[in-house]
């Protein structure tokens, strides 16, 4: 026994050693847990149930819900009204993310110029970031008064005499999903406007210099610079942006709910419906998860692209 005393007393400290360690090791997990468990609760278990509902037959309406496979996601692929949603949502969300791009990187470039004076800019900043400050109710409260038939839109129109009548906007279905398109591509362009501009305030001087030295005119530097220089910043926009895009429900719900007769209908609007309006909630939830995969996929090439830089 008394042999075994000196080898008892060396492995304490070292079971001290082992459990400092472990315990170190778990504290990072431990100030994350809260986090965690509040995702776990607001994101993962509502996912979860959403799931569970589109495999089962009248759920929620009904105590004793049977089980019907993928049945609620052959119903959604189906309904033509399902498809026409598909691509207007395509059509919205492009064409929402190339003009993003194009409006916010020439307003960017404005505003990063030397030509134009401090003070000019500095208001230009201010007028150009308004749409970003409004929500999405203001959003679609102003854009209903300017493009009432009788609102200032027409109004302009029928002086400079390109129109000769009062439109619609919202009520014809020929302008109604090109209007709400203008309104959202109005409301999102700053985004952006302020990350483009701090990547052109962040390009090297130096590499303009250089290429004004080797010859090269504004718009092979622009080219040839500033947009191998942004790509990064312009990629992991677009990305975003599609996705959130993609997902826009109150402004389309708040000008036009998706009419007139399904011309502005969205996945967003198309799912909702069927929830809240039809109380098929089982079909609800299969058109909710194939939202959910389309969105993983752009996020997945999201991930890869941010991994790669």
């Amino acid at each position: 026994m008394n042999r075994s005393a000196p080898a008892l007393l060396a492995a304490r400290p070292k079971a001290r050693r082992v459990r400092y360690t472990t315990l170190r090791k778990l504290v990072p997990y431990l100030y994350v847990s809260p986090a965690a468990l509040l995702l776990i609760l607001l994101m993962l278990f509502p996912m979860l149930m959403v799931l569970r509902y589109s495999l089962m037959d009248g759920a929620i309406m009904t105590k004793d819900a049977a089980f019907a496979g993928l049945q609620n996601y052959i119903t959604v692929f189906e309904n033509p009204v399902f498809w026409q949603s598909v691509g207007q949502t395509l059509y919205f969300t492009v064409m929402s993310v190339v003009f993003h791009f194009i409006i916010g990187l020439a307003f960017a470039l404005l505003l990063n110029t030397n030509r134009v004076d401090p003070l000019v800019r500095s208001v230009l900043r201010v007028l150009f970031i308004l749409p970003w400050l409004f929500t999405a109710v203001i959003i679609a409260i102003i854009w209903r008064l300017l493009l009432d038939p009788n609102g200032v839109v027409n109004s302009v129109l029928m002086a400079l005499h390109i129109i000769d009548f009062k439109v619609e906007w919202f009520s014809s279905t020929s302008t109604a999903i090109h209007a709400l398109t203008f309104a959202n591509i109005w409301a999102g362009y700053p985004l952006y406007m302020v990350s483009l501009l701090a990547g052109l305030q962040g390009i090297p001087k130096e590499l303009y210099e250089a290429a004004g030295i080797d010859g090269a005119n504004e718009v092979e530097k622009f080219w040839y610079i500033t947009i191998p220089q942004l790509m990064p910043i312009i990629i992991s926009i677009a990305l975003l942006d599609f996705i959130w895009t993609m997902q826009v429900f109150p402004l389309v719900w708040m000008t036009t709910g998706g009419g007139p007769i399904y011309s502005t209908e969205m996945l967003s609007t198309f799912t909702y419906k069927l929830a809240f309006s039809q109380y098929e909630f089982s079909l609800a939830s299969a058109s909710a998860i194939i939202i959910l995969i389309i969105s993983m996929s752009v996020t997945y090439f999201y991930i890869k692209h941010q991994q790669r830089r």
